[in-house]
């Protein structure tokens, strides 16, 4: 068996002395695509933001692609091909798309790929090449998430983190934005989504994973199934 892509062991964080993650272990095997689903304010946008390295780790351990990343900036970290697109509204809005897609390339590598890149994030996002000299604070919440997402793609990632990329999209830009995730994971990119709908994450990933007080509490393999009374046993308990 080959080593994993992302090994997380008993890794703990938080923000002060106030504790967050609490011992959180799991693994990504080459090929999967890992969800994660859980109440809101129980570690998952932590897990993330310690992962690429925006809040430190207090203890464990984070290696990708057989490194030791744990404690590493997060530059360095989106060098080596770990991307974290992050939840809401994180770009540059004084700039445009154009300008923004620039940006995500910043590394020497994506950076000497860049032209060919832009040209496959407009090929995903056709909305964007029709923008492409438009202010980033003029656009709608959809289309700055295809921003978010494009920029990521620039910097050529290995493993690419979306953190509920869906948030307060419409039904018809929700399943846009699934299909143009599907069309990353199709082109060799693995991913870890967070999302609130499991019925979503079911049908881009291969592995659910539940995040509840900072913890890993449940997980379901692909193909397993999930009953809406267990997704209300899982948020919130046995009546």
């Amino acid at each position: 068996m080959s080593d994993p892509v992302l090994d997380v062991r008993a890794l703990r964080s938080g923000y002060g002395r106030v504790p967050v993650l609490h011992g959180v272990t799991f693994s990504i095997a080459k090929g999967e695509n890992l969800g994660l689903i859980g109440p809101n304010g129980h570690g998952k946008t932590t897990l993330f933001r310690t992962l690429s390295g925006l809040v430190p780790a207090w203890s464990g351990s984070v290696t990708f692609l057989g490194e030791d990343i744990t404690g590493s900036a997060p530059a360095s970290i989106v060098e080596r091909g770990l991307i974290h697109a992050p939840q809401g509204n994180k770009l540059f809005p004084d700039l445009t798309v154009l300008e923004n897609l620039w940006l995500g390339a910043f590394a020497a590598g994506p950076r000497a790929e860049r032209k060919r890149t832009i040209e496959k994030v407009f090929a995903l996002f056709p909305r964007l090449a029709e923008r492409r000299k438009q202010y980033c604070r003029t656009l709608s919440g959809g289309e700055r998430q295809m921003v978010t997402i494009g920029c990521c793609l620039m910097g050529l990632p290995k493993l690419l983190i979306l953190d509920e990329p869906t948030l307060g999209l419409s039904p018809k830009l929700k399943a846009e934005l699934r299909d143009a995730i599907a069309e990353i994971i199709g082109s060799g990119v693995q991913t870890v989504i967070v999302e609130q709908d499991p019925e979503f994450l079911q049908t881009l990933t291969t592995r659910l994973l539940l995040v509840s007080e900072g913890a890993i509490r449940a997980e379901i393999a692909e193909g397993g199934g999930l009953e809406h009374q267990r997704v209300v046993e899982m948020y919130f308990g046995h009546a």
